[in-house]
């Protein structure tokens, strides 16, 4: 599935692996941790420039749901080192294949359990 390879490629910073996941249109958009990226230009420009250390992270939960055979979202928890974050896509297959058209990656507050 396009989710799975989604995941290979951000792992192993694959540039081209996830620039063919997205779609490649002014109107893709890309709400990250820390930015708001509008347009496959600014996304590409993003991954170039980001960190690339320490970008394994273990998915806690997915929840897959197709609407008809094009549309589909993919919404996760994930969790890295102390952090904790959530993420959700929007998925359309395209002449391409299945492409991002939109996603949101947020943190959450770390809690102590305990509490």
């Amino acid at each position: 599935m396009a989710f799975q390879a989604y995941e290979a490629a951000l792992m192993s910073n694959d540039l081209a692996g996830l620039d063919a996941l997205f779609w490649e249109d002014d109107r893709t958009v890309r709400y990250g941790s820390h930015e708001n990226l509008y347009g496959i230009a600014a996304i590409r420009a993003f991954r170039v420039q980001r960190p690339t250390a320490n970008l394994a992270r273990r998915v806690t939960r997915v929840t897959m749901t197709t609407y008809g055979h094009d549309f589909a979202t993919v919404d996760i928890e994930f969790s890295r080192h102390d952090e904790r974050g959530r993420q959700s896509q929007t998925w359309v297959r395209m002449a391409r294949g299945w492409q991002v058209v939109a996603a949101h990656i947020s943190l959450l507050p770390n809690v102590d359990p305990s509490r």
